[in-house]
């Protein structure tokens, strides 16, 4: 018996709980298998079989659980049927052969495959008979045009969403019955509602605990304010109509807007350092690298990727590794060690529809860029008023570390790069150099 223990997640994390147990008592698994979810302050890790073989789980699901603690052991010696068979074989037991089958044995496997035959002519009859049954069944049925566009969308007939519904209870019945009297209607106000006052509880998981406490002790322990700003997005829009296919051919991943964001921050954090910055005890910490984390979404909760040494990457190298961190986001498998450190944040609301808003500082960092939907708006330009593509910006910052002028001058910088996208290959401003300013 393998004894598998809970892995060390990071320095200062001493127990962690099973979140999801993704195996069953006494199944067989193989070795590097995914057997479990485990969920620590900071992030959901898998627990991996180290050998192939039968499971016997010993600490629950949602059971806390130290560090070093068996949480569940692998039979080694069990072995599936396949691998049963196959050491017989390769011990050179005898086999019988074909040739060697007697006249009943022969007479036998006829009878069988005749009675398969019928097996099989019944089981096809029972399968065009299912068939019929459920297009009967979506005649009946009607579905509204928003849930008939989420079953093309994830490829499901009317008969497989029935197979996922809860069990039928009495008051479906009832409303079956109601249904059947009025005659199937679309209208709304005609369905009958059901109005409950009940309630559902969850626990909350030690990641949404330990985050709700980071959040508080922002609020409470930093001198928090937010500027804002709004660029104009059609340079870049342009540059991603012209350019998006070629850049997928050669790069394998799309181009979006968040690259630009990150290469346009690393290049405006060098100009204004104290954005960059973070504040230990008595002293300021300016850190000359610009590892910029990026908040995404994650069934388990926001989570914060950080990649490094940002101004030395390009536009194709940033979106490979923003593609590779939205993937691990979905799977719950960003490590510790890749949301460790990072000297500033972006965030992007818009993707979720926001129009405006004001992020909180990932601590110890003192800033925080905020991006968020882009909608047509009619601008001033040159005196007279065009439509275009606008996406406000907003920038939340420490006020003991960041002045007022430092980030509201971080900010129109981020809106000139964002502008004139050209910039960001530029150490100097042309203008500027031109003029030896």
């Amino acid at each position: 018996m393998k004894d598998i223990k809970i892995p060390s997640p990071g320095e200062s994390i001493t127990e962690v709980e099973i979140a999801n147990w993704l195996v069953e008592d006494g199944d067989y698994v193989e070795k590097d298998q995914e057997m479990a979810e485990i969920e620590s302050d900071k992030a959901t890790l898998p627990l991996v079989a180290e050998e192939s073989g039968r499971v016997k789980i010993i600490a629950a699901e949602g059971e806390t659980i130290k560090v070093g603690e068996t949480a569940c052991k692998i039979d080694t010696d069990y072995k599936t049927e396949v691998g049963k068979q196959a050491p017989e074989r390769e011990k050179g037991n005898k086999v019988p052969a074909e040739n060697t089958e007697t006249s009943k044995e022969k007479e036998k496997k006829q009878k069988t495959s005749e009675t398969e035959k019928k097996a099989a002519t019944l089981m096809s009859e029972q399968h065009q008979n299912q068939d019929a049954q459920e297009k009967e069944t979506e005649k009946n049925i009607k579905a509204t045009p928003v849930a008939q566009h989420m079953m093309k969308d994830y490829d499901l007939s009317i008969d497989d969403v029935l197979q996922g519904l809860r069990r039928i209870t009495k008051k479906d019945v009832k409303k079956a019955m109601q249904g059947l009297r009025k005659g199937a209607s679309d209208n709304t106000e005609e369905e009958a509602l059901d109005f409950t006052r009940d309630e559902n509880r969850k626990k909350m998981s030690r990641l949404r605990k330990k985050l709700s406490e980071r959040l508080v002790a922002v609020k409470n322990e930093t001198a928090m304010l937010t500027t804002f700003n709004e660029a104009d997005m059609s340079t870049i829009i342009d540059l991603r109509k012209k350019y998006q296919n070629k850049f997928q051919e050669k790069h394998g991943v799309k181009l979006g807007f968040m690259s630009f964001f990150i290469k346009a921050a690393s290049k405006a954090l060098s100009e204004y350092p104290n954005v960059n910055s973070r504040i230990e005890k008595n002293e300021i910490a300016y850190p000359k690298y610009k590892d910029i984390g990026i908040a995404v979404q994650t069934p388990k909760g926001l989570m914060v990727p950080v990649i490094r040494n940002a101004e030395s990457l390009t536009i194709p190298e940033i979106e490979l590794k923003v593609n590779e961190f939205a993937q691990k986001a979905q799977k719950n498998r960003i490590s510790i060690d890749e949301m460790e450190g990072g000297t500033f944040t972006i965030t992007n609301g818009g993707v979720f529809g926001s129009l405006l808003s004001t992020p909180i500082i990932n601590p110890p960092q003192s800033a925080i860029l905020g991006m968020h939907n882009i909608q047509e708006r009619p601008i001033a330009i040159n005196g007279e008023v065009t439509i275009r593509p606008m996406m406000y910006i907003a920038l939340s910052y420490d006020h003991r570390a960041v002045d007022g002028k430092e980030s509201v001058s971080f900010l129109v910088e981020i809106k000139k790069l964002i502008e004139q996208p050209h910039k960001l290959l530029m150490k100097l401003d042309p203008d500027q150099a031109l003029l030896s300013l």
